[in-house]
Parts: C-alpha cells; structure tokens; sequence
C-alpha cells in the first residue's frame, strides 16, 4: 500500500463517540487517546498488537462504566516505524487538542523522535513499547514506562549465555540506527562487566531485511552464540539463512521483536530461538491480570491469540485507567499528568508496577523464553 496521507484507524471503543473540538479529548461521556505506532510493514504486528491490547482494557473499564462515567477512545495513526512520519503525526495530533495524551508508541527511533515535542507541549506519552534509557529519564514528567529497559534485557542475555553456559564468542546482528545501537551498547556493557568483548558485528537497515552480508560476516567469526537486536521480520529472514548456511550458534533476541510474529514468520526454523520477555507468560491464567487480560482479548477479537505484545498494550491501558481515576472526575491533561508523577503502587493481581520519585519506569522484571517445535513458547 502506498500512503499518499497518514493511515489513520479510529475505534469508537463500546460505541463511545468523541466531539470534532473536544477540549483536549475530554467531553462529558467520553476521553479519547491517540497512538501513533508502526500499523503495517515489517513492525506492523507491533503496533498492531499494542493497539489490540490497550482496547481490550479500555473496552474493559467501558463495560463496566468507563472512568467516572467517561468512556475510553483510541484512535490509531501508523507511522510505518518512519520518525519523519511519527513527528508529522505527532504534531498534528497535539494540534487537534482531541486527545488527552499518546499512548502506545512502538520503537526506539520513532519515538526519541515524538518524545521531546511531547514534552515541549506537555502532553502525556504512556506506555511506549521501547525499553530505551532515554525515556528513564527522571526530568519527564510527562512520560510513563511499563517494562524493563534493553539494559535490563541484554544483562540477562549474556548472564544467560556466559555465566550460566560458559560461552565465549558472542557476536551481535542490529539494526542500525538509534534502536539497535542501544541494544549494541547493552550488550557490550555486559561483556565488559565480564572482561569480554564482542567476535562479530553485523547491521542492516531498519524497514528492511538485507541481513545477508551481516549473516556472512558474523559466520565467518564462529560464535557460540549471536543476539539481535531487530523486528521479527529482519531477525526471521537473518535466523532462516543462517539454517540454509548451517549455521547454528545460539540466537537469542529482544523482547521489541515481537514473539508471536517472529514464531509466525519462522514456522519450523524458529525451534530453539531465545527471546526475552519484560511481561508476565501470556498463556499463564493462574495468574489474574492474565486470565482478565485473556477474557478482555477475547471480548474485542475471539479469534486473537494471546501474545506478549498485545499482553503489554493491555498492561499500558490498565495503567492509563489507574492515571485517569488518580486524577479525578475533572480530568484534564494537566490534572492527569499530576496524577502521573504521584503514581506509586499498581497492584494488577500478577504484574505489579511500582513508580516514585525519579521513576518512571513500572516493571522491572525480564525472563527468557524458547520457541519450541510447534512454535509455542516455554519459559525458563
């Protein structure tokens, strides 16, 4: 599909409807939010599954009678993982005053892009699917984070990898740009920690799956072990020629790629592929914020598989609510911001997010997990 202008999908969450001039996306019976996130493309499944999540708890809290009366919205705008796309969308967003804040945002690039005209204009921007450092940064105030940062995940991977199975060579596919460069400086962080350095380094280009020449490269260092740091499409194609060449070190890969949809992509070259995780197991209904998450999925879609993307929009969303009710029945963006910074301890019966002075960042919890034959996951 060629876009001449924006995709924009609108979701008018139980039949709530939102005035043209809403006074910052705040009418009488409704509240209305805005995504701009990869929708198609090789990260669309990201924002995709995101925006899934966040409406299964907002279609949630609507059935039950929204927020003091007030009913949830989202409309989803796609940014193709493009910054110069994101900022454009972004602004005019801010301009129609018809959201109360973004929510949702998916990737490193895009959204270092959005995150200081956000803050410029003091507009919330919650829940990005990004595990970057800079969004940590205690001095944003109109930023809240659920998951752990890519510091917290490429610690685990070569705790994994070295200190539990004593391997030596590691090499490291990313993408090259401010995402995948993060990802790079975790990883040679957590070597260095270990008087180690890295074998190989391979790039590619974002949106793109020209893994070929950085796969040649990396093959010709032997690793024990490659970590990527990419989207499922990239990492898939980089996995399936590595299984053609037989090559086959240890992969192991981020939680950004998108599980379900790398297992997808890979069918049968997928078995034995590493990725961390920074929500709870999504299959796992023992635990409630699941087994409510599972029933809310199934509410909105019954045919959608749960996943850890869509696990996490849900997360994000019932973190909105939590802001939206501290903030009272006269929300406004200043009066939901407020409530933002004094977010302490949200207790979701199985994901607990704890915030405070000089942190924005909820969850801190990463596992691995390995895709197995039939292309589900087991936790280890």
């Amino acid at each position: 599909m060629k876009f001449g202008r924006p995709l924009i999908l609108t979701v008018a969450v139980s039949l709530a409807t939102t005035p043209l001039f809403a006074n910052e996306g705040v009418t009488s019976d409704s509240i209305s939010f805005a995504q701009v996130a990869a929708l198609e493309g090789p990260a669309g499944s990201l924002g995709a599954g995101m925006r899934r999540g966040i409406l299964a708890a907002f279609e949630e809290v609507n059935k039950a009678g929204g927020v003091y009366g007030r009913k949830l919205a989202l409309e989803s705008m796609d940014d193709g993982y493009e910054p110069d796309r994101s900022i454009v969308q972004v602004r005019d967003v801010i301009e129609s005053d018809k959201y109360i804040g973004l929510i949702g945002s998916v990737g490193t690039p895009t959204t270092k892009a959005i995150q200081p005209i956000t803050t410029d204009a003091m507009i919330p921007l919650i829940g990005p699917f990004t595990g970057a450092g800079f969004l940590r940064d205690a001095g944003l105030e109109n930023v809240l984070n659920v998951r752990a940062s890519y510091g917290a995940e490429t610690e685990e991977w070569i705790r994994h990898l070295v200190d539990e199975n004593g391997m030596k060579n590691i090499a490291i596919l990313y993408q090259d740009d401010g995402f995948g460069r993060v990802g790079l400086a975790g990883v040679t962080a957590a070597l260095e920690r270990r008087n180690m350095t890295l074998v190989a380094e391979g790039t590619y280009t974002r949106n793109t799956t020209a893994v070929k020449s950085a796969l040649l490269d990396i093959k010709r260092a032997k690793p024990d072990a490659v970590v990527m740091v990419g989207s499922y499409k990239p990492i898939a194609e980089f996995v399936r020629l590595s299984r053609k060449l037989k090559f086959d070190p240890e992969f192991v890969t981020i939680s950004f790629v998108g599980s379900n949809a790398l297992a997808h992509e890979l069918g049968p070259d997928g078995e034995g592929v590493i990725i961390s995780q920074v929500v709870p197991f999504p299959w796992d209904n023992s635990l409630p914020v699941v087994a409510q998450y599972q029933a809310a999925l199934s509410a909105i879609d019954p045919a959608a598989e749960p996943e850890f993307v869509s696990l996490e929009g849900y997360i994000v969303g019932r973190l909105a609510i939590e802001a939206l009710r501290q903030a009272g029945p006269e929300v406004t963006r200043e009066e939901l911001m407020k409530a933002m910074s004094k977010l302490e301890k949200i207790d979701l019966n199985g994901a607990e997010l704890i915030f405070g002075s000089g942190d924005n960042q909820g969850m801190d919890s990463v596992f691995l997990t390995r895709i197995n034959a039939d292309g589900k996951f087991d936790a280890f």
